[in-house]
């Protein structure tokens, strides 16, 4: 049963001017699937270069949130800019435009089963851009090369091991040189090596390209490797946010339940 706690407010996440911050500004977004409400008025800034990880239970809306940045999902309520633009007020091409400057690294890498890594990787510049063949094939072995995987263009997904797979999906997400990568639980279902080497990568793409990074996870010591901030998301609302030392130390109940993996507290244990 769940006891009462004495929680401290959120954070202010909120902007005067959203049109002149230079990230994404998320405010108040809401969002419900029937009668479940996954967000709600949430807020949440994100600053431009940064690795942000947003941490919180399975269910919370972590990966809803994602969605609605690029606006793949379309809140009932609320608004988020990128870069001065409002995402839910573009036409669609103003729209294909942004999605442009975000890459995308899914939880299981969510390549094409039937096309070759060259193939899964080269697609997006296929789509969007006049590219000979020959340049293509460049740069997705350019990417391929960057995130330690050179000479497996050729190779099916289904000859590749997971860890693999996620340095295939991280070519793909970079291939259209984004300013913005979003990763959904990168390390979910790794070995701990491998997961330390797939955050080397996300530090090392950070470095090399000046991306700005938004990472959702549960792997706290992955959290707490590439984080710059942590913002956490519980009940539908960002209810902390902070650096890794501050995430260290914090006295926050949901944080510190949330960290150390405790079944007692404000989050509960289901």
């Amino acid at each position: 049963m769940q006891q009462d706690w004495d929680i401290p407010p959120p954070p202010d996440q909120r902007v005067a001017d959203p049109a002149t911050f230079k990230g994404i500004v998320v405010q108040g977004v809401s969002k419900s699937f029937g009668p479940k409400k996954v967000l709600d008025a949430c807020d949440l800034l994100i600053h431009k270069g940064e690795t942000i990880v947003i941490i919180g239970r399975s269910g919370e809306g972590k990966s809803v949130l994602l969605k609605h940045i690029v606006r793949l999902l379309e809140p009932d309520a609320g608004h988020i800019w990128v870069e001065g633009a409002e995402v839910g007020s573009l036409e669609h091409e103003p729209l294909m435009e942004l999605r442009k400057k975000f890459g995308f690294l899914f939880q299981g890498a969510a390549l094409f089963d039937s096309m070759t890594i060259g193939k899964n990787i080269g697609l997006a510049l296929e789509e969007h851009t006049d590219w000979p063949a020959a340049k293509v094939r460049e740069r997705v072995c350019e990417c391929l090369k960057q995130v330690g995987l050179e000479g497996a263009e050729g190779k099916l997904p289904s000859e590749l091991s997971g860890g693999m797979k996620k340095r295939a999906g991280l070519a793909r997400a970079i291939v259209m040189e984004p300013q913005y990568i979003m990763y959904d639980e990168p390390t979910t279902g790794l070995d701990p090596i491998t997961s330390d080497a797939i955050n080397d990568l996300i530090i090392q793409l950070q470095s090399e390209l000046g991306v700005t990074s938004i990472v959702v996870t549960h792997d706290m010591p992955s959290a707490f490797k590439i984080g710059d901030r942590m913002a956490m998301l519980s009940r539908g609302r960002i209810v902390f946010t902070g650096t890794v030392d501050e995430v260290r130390t914090t006295s926050h109940p949901m944080v510190r339940q949330f960290i150390e993996g405790r079944s007692q507290g404000p989050l509960g244990a289901f």
